[in-house]
């Protein structure tokens, strides 16, 4: 599977690669070399935990490169009146007779706990290329599907306040 990825997206992971790799990489190695100078390896607490840090931070760069390598580029563009990536778009939900806002952002910045919802997910994949009053039906699976309107829709700036999710 190819994650859908701005420029901007590939940017922030390759930043992250660097200081992993520049930064984490060589406080990860010493605190290895320091846990291991305590003795006894097996029943070394500090020496197990080091390692698994140091685990941890190569696994996540081995995931970084290959999400780049298999990544699919696409433009943040839109036009003004259309939702679009990055756009911050007020909907009002019939059925519950309420309004909440949604960033939509590309996969690997997706956080609905922040209102950032992935263009991949079903009101993502709705709401795309609508406009300011469209009655948007949101499919969820065969059985289930509602309907939003699109009150409006506010073209921001991806100033790389919003970062990629950790895993």
């Amino acid at each position: 599977m190819y994650d859908k990825m701005t420029k901007k997206d590939i940017e922030r992971m390759e930043e992250e690669i660097e200081y992993r790799k520049l930064v984490v990489r060589k406080q990860a190695l010493e605190a290895v070399k320091e846990a291991r100078a305590q003795g006894d390896l097996s029943e070394n607490f500090e020496y197990h935990a080091a390692k698994k840090d140091k685990n941890q931070n190569e696994s996540r760069i081995r995931y970084l490169e290959r999400m780049i390598k298999t990544a699919r580029v696409i433009e943040s563009e839109s036009n003004t009146d259309e939702v679009g990536l990055d756009n911050t778009v007020q909907v009002y939900f019939e059925e519950d007779d309420e309004i909440e806002t949604f960033k939509l952002v590309t996969t690997v910045r997706g956080n609905s706990l922040k209102g950032m919802i992935s263009i991949d997910s079903p009101i993502g994949k709705a709401l795309l290329g609508h406009k300011v009053g469209d009655r948007v039906t949101v499919k969820v699976n065969e059985g289930y599907s509602y309907d939003v309107i699109v009150k409006a829709i506010e073209n921001t700036v991806d100033d790389g306040s919003d970062q990629l999710r950790r895993f």
